[in-house]
Order: C-alpha cells, then sequence, then structure tokens
C-alpha cells in the first residue's frame, strides 16, 4: 500500500487523506494500545480528520486523550508513556493534510507503519460494541511550554538583553514558540502569529525565499537574530541580525558541538544523515565525540542504532537532519520550538558570530538530475562503481546512496528521491562547481545508460 512516507502520512485532502482513511488508520492503530492521545495542527480539515480518527481509535477499543490544536512536538510530549496521533501535514500546502503516529516521543518506525498498512489492507473491523474506548479532553500545551522553558534555561546564558524576532507563519509555533521566548526573559517580536490554516501571511515551508518579507523585518529593526517555523512547528529556520539565513549545517554544527562538550560521557555520538555537511563531523571530532549517520527521515532509527550497540559510556547527545533536531535529553521527538528556546539560551551565552566563526562553512549545493522511479535503482547500482572511477581518490561509502569523502574535507552524495522522479546531488567543496558538475555529469551518464538499455 506505501500510504506512510519519510514522515507519516501526507496527501491532498479530498484525494488522499480523507475522512474515511483516517478512520481506518485509526481502527489498525487503535490495535496498538490501550490510551492514545490526539492532536491536530491549525488547518481548516484538521479538526474533521481528528474526528474520524478519534472515532476509528475509540471504535478499536482505545481510550482517546484528546488534546486539542498543538504543534506537533506538544503531541509528541504528551505521548510519553503511551501511544499518540497527530492530524498534520506540517509544511505542505493547505490543501493538503497527514497523520503521523507516535509511541512513547517517537515516530512510528517502518515496521509499525507496515504492520499498520497491513492491517488496514486486510480490512480492520471495529471491536465487539462493549469493547469500544471512551475519551477525554485534556490541556496539554500549558505543560508542555513550561518543559521546553525549563529544559532550555538549564542551558546557555540569560537571554533578557535579546531581541528575538519569530515568523510563526500563521502555524502552530503560534501558540508556543513566542511564549516560551518571553517566559525564558527574550524580548520577542512576533510575525503571523496567529493560526490560520489558509497560511495567508506565506507558505507553511520555512525557506530562504519564503521568509523573505521576514528577514527584511530582522534586517530593519533591533532583533539580535530570528526563527521561522513551518506549520506544525516541527522546523526551524535561523535568520542572523542582517537578515541572512544561517546554513542549516551550520546551526546544526552549533547545536551538535555544544552537546558533545557538555557530555558527562567519554563516547558523545551525534546521529545525522548523509547529507548533512562535513562541518558537523569537524565540530563534533574537536568536542571528542562522533558522529553516526543514518538515511533522511529515519532519526529514531539511528538513534536505536547506536543504543543498542552501546556501551556504559556511548550515549547519542544530539540528533538532527537539516532543520529538524532531535534534543535527546529531553525527548526523542523532532522540535522546532525546543530548538527556538536552546539556540536563544546558547545566543545569549556566546554571540551568533562567535559561534559561527569556528566553523568552516565551504560552499554547499543541490541538484535534482530528473530520473524515472523505475530507473532508480540501476541508475544507482550503476553508479556504485562509476562514481568511484570517476574519483579515484576519495573515501567511498554506498550505505544510504553513494558517498565519496575527500582529505580536504570535501565531499558529495549522490542518492534517489524518496517522493519524486530525481536523484539529488549534495556536494560541499572550496571548488564547488567543479565538483558538481562533474558529479552532476556523472549522474546524467548512469540515467542515460539505464534509458538506452531499457529502450
Amino acid at each position: 500500500m506505501e500510504l506512510f512516507g519519510t514522515a507519516g502520512i501526507r496527501g491532498d485532502v479530498v484525494s488522499k487523506v480523507t475522512p474515511d482513511l483516517a478512520l481506518r488508520v485509526g481502527q489498525a492503530t487503535g490495535q496498538d494500545g490501550e490510551t492514545f492521545v490526539l492532536g491536530y495542527d491549525g488547518r481548516v480539515t484538521s479538526p474533521a480528520l481528528a474526528d474520524a480518527m478519534a472515532a476509528g481509535l475509540q471504535s478499536a477499543g482505545a481510550r482517546v486523550v484528546r488534546i486539542g490544536r498543538v504543534p506537533t512536538p506538544a503531541l509528541a510530549y504528551a505521548s510519553q508513556g503511551r501511544h499518540g496521533v497527530m492530524i498534520t501535514a506540517s509544511h505542505n500546502p493547505p490543501t493538503d493534510n497527514g497523520i503521523k503516529v507516535f509511541a512513547d516521543g517517537t515516530e512510528y518506525g517502518d515496521t509499525d507503519e507496515t504492520r499498520i498498512e497491513g492491517r488496514i489492507e486486510d480490512g480492520s473491523t471495529p471491536t465487539a460494541w462493549r469493547d469500544w474506548g471512551d475519551t477525554e479532553s485534556v490541556d496539554y500545551l500549558d505543560e508542555y511550554r513550561g518543559a521546553v522553558a525549563d529544559y532550555a534555561e538549564s542551558l546557555g546564558g540569560d537571554p533578557s538583553g535579546l531581541t528575538v524576532a519569530v515568523d510563526c507563519g500563521n502555524g502552530m509555533a503560534s501558540v508556543a514558540t513566542p511564549q516560551v521566548l518571553r517566559e525564558l526573559g527574550a524580548d520577542v517580536l512576533a510575525t503571523e502569529a496567529n493560526v490560520d490554516g489558509t497560511f495567508p501571511g506565506r507558505e507553511s515551508k520555512p525557506t530562504p525565499e519564503t521568509l523573505s518579507d521576514f528577514r527584511e523585518f530582522v534586517a530593519e529593526t533591533d532583533a539580535d537574530f530570528g526563527f521561522g517555523h513551518d506549520g506544525d512547528a516541527d522546523r526551524i529556520v535561523v535568520v542572523d541580525a542582517d537578515g541572512d539565513v544561517i546554513h542549516e549545517d551550520t546551526i546544526l554544527a552549533m547545536l551538535a558541538e555544544h552537546y558533545t562538550r557538555a557530555a558527562a560521557v567519554s563516547d558523545p555520538v551525534v546521529v545525522t544523515t548523509p547529507n548533512a555537511s562535513g562541518r558537523i563531523d569537524e565540530r563534533v571530532e574537536a568536542a571528542g565525540g562522533r558522529v553516526e549517520r543514518i538515511h533522511l527521515g529515519s532519526l529514531h532509527v539511528g538513534i536505536a542504532d547506536v543504543r543498542a550497540d552501546a556501551t556504559e559510556e556511548t550515549e547519542v547527545v544530539f540528533a538532527a537532519e537539516p532543520w529538524k533536531h532531535i534534543h535527546t535529553a529531553f525527548g526523542g521527538w523532532i522540535d522546532g520550538v525546543a530548538s527556538a528556546a536552546v539556540l536563544t539560551r546558547l545566543f545569549a551565552e556566546e554571540s551568533v558570530a562567535d559561534r559561527r566563526a569556528v566553523i568552516s562553512e565551504r560552499p554547499y549545493e543541490k541538484v535534482s538530475v530528473e530520473c524515472p522511479d523505475d530507473a532508480k535503482a540501476e541508475t544507482m547500482a550503476r553508479l556504485e562503481s562509476s562514481l568511484p572511477d570517476a574519483f579515484p581518490e576519495a573515501d567511498v561509502s554506498t550505505e544510504y546512496g553513494v558517498r565519496l569523502s575527500f582529505d580536504d574535507g570535501s565531499w558529495t552524495l549522490v542518492r534517489p528521491s524518496g517522493t519524486e522522479p530525481y536523484v539529488r546531488v549534495y556536494a560541499e567543496s572550496d571548488d564547488i562547481d567543479a565538483l558538481v558538475a562533474e558529479t552532476t555529469q556523472a549522474v546524467r551518464d548512469a540515467v542515460g545508460a539505464v534509458s538506452a538499455a531499457d529502450a
């Protein structure tokens, strides 16, 4: 069936994520636990889909604790010690919606999602009428905001002298990030800070382009830095005082270095993805830790893998992929609100410029090469030999695509897109144009060879 993608189920509310689907997913998922926390984001379609999900869960025998309209990290927080379901399409357009399932604060993995899909395909039916679950409504938002603030207060410095701008994007950050930062003592300038599921202020996905007005706002005010969020507040983009977006891997490197230096164990580990910059490895290694990589969308799997092989001196201190951070000492979920709070405290202790100064920011580029879905496997098989042949001086890893690493810190990664008909090329190098050109040409040659063979 392949309902689940890299971040739950997402799609158009007319053709895919319908009330009928939410009901069936609820009936299939409700068999996994006695109690489910249920929340939803600010999209126009979310309350109705939440109603359908609640009906499915209860008819499967589960008790449902409804916590209303909340950020996804708040739902994940509330799911600790039980299960949870969030109705959200994250940064997708308002025509879409989606479903994320959690167990004890962690998103469902591939095995769990396959089990749910199998039940749906087999046709889940309600349990006996006497066994249907009950429901109650509980407010967890205040508790979550307080927990984030309490966690952040143990890190960095006092931000009472800082002015922080926050673009909530008419999403769920509106009810969390400004409030938490004010509780920490910062002066907050909030924009698009009302929840509106039509996203009238800008597109829900925060990018340098969609944040253009906000970036001008930060530059023209006395803000020390700014944060932009997506629709459900699990992502975060960081803007400096000049209105420039700080590269996502630079932010990741800052956080990774901090957590590694603060670790009380001799083997601190940071989990990230194959497309993440070598600057992360440099800062983690300088702080006495190591980096482990896992494929995109599977940070929780990477964390579990490290913990399975851990000694008493091993600890996963941080996990992240671009714009999405898991603060493992706080919880096992991606949390943009916690990132805003932690970064604010860290920047209060040491300025953005000073933290950035020690990080090697080589040019970074991502290119998409068209490749039919049915040609991806053979294309990647060819690239496993042709790319190392083109770069014989590189160290090669084929665990998550083909990644080539060079002695000067440069690297390139080639991997198939999981959602679109492309093969992605990522590269970081002082000579970025040459590396991207040669790598991209190798990918085009492989795609062409596969197409010719199939003709």
